[in-house]
């Protein structure tokens, strides 16, 4: 049985051009189909960590999902409590997250997939927008999902 967290790895692409031409549209303020730059602190280092991330909002709240798994960020804002900012150009955000439960992970899986399955949905095991049910179910542990609620001071 495989005890390590579920995490896809970057690749060099990714990496090297696609993230950081994604941070530098998004710090300028131009946000990409939602983009923003979360910034964490670093939890061994405590120096501010900065990746991009896509903003998702259903129903009126936000959302933040991570299609590759239990990376880093995901990790340091376990570690922060759930405190961190989100910058788009000059503006920054402070919010608080809350992880979301697997069980209720599937309509926003689901509204993140239809939103973004061309940039992401290698990430998630052929499951799509319009998959059953059980197949959301079934990935929902592998990826972490964030309620965002405006930060505490």
């Amino acid at each position: 049985m495989d005890t390590q967290p579920h995490y896809r790895e970057p690749g060099l692409m990714t990496r090297k051009v696609l993230n950081p031409a994604i941070s530098m549209l998004t710090k300028a303020g131009i946000s990409v189909w939602g983009s923003r730059v979360l910034e964490v602190r670093g939890r061994k280092s405590g120096d501010p960590r900065q990746t991009p991330v896509n903003l998702l909002e259903l129903d009126g709240i936000q959302f933040l999902v991570s299609a590759r798994g239990n990376g880093q960020w995901v990790r340091n804002v376990r570690a922060a409590d759930g405190r961190f900012a989100l910058l788009l150009g000059r503006h920054r955000d402070e919010r608080t997250a809350e992880e979301v439960p697997d069980s209720e992970k599937s309509p926003i899986l689901r509204a993140y997939l239809r939103k973004w399955k061309s940039e992401v949905g290698i990430f998630f095991d052929g499951v799509t927008a319009d998959s059953e049910e059980s197949d959301l179910q079934r990935i929902a542990p592998n990826h972490p999902v964030f309620r965002l609620s405006p930060g505490r001071s």
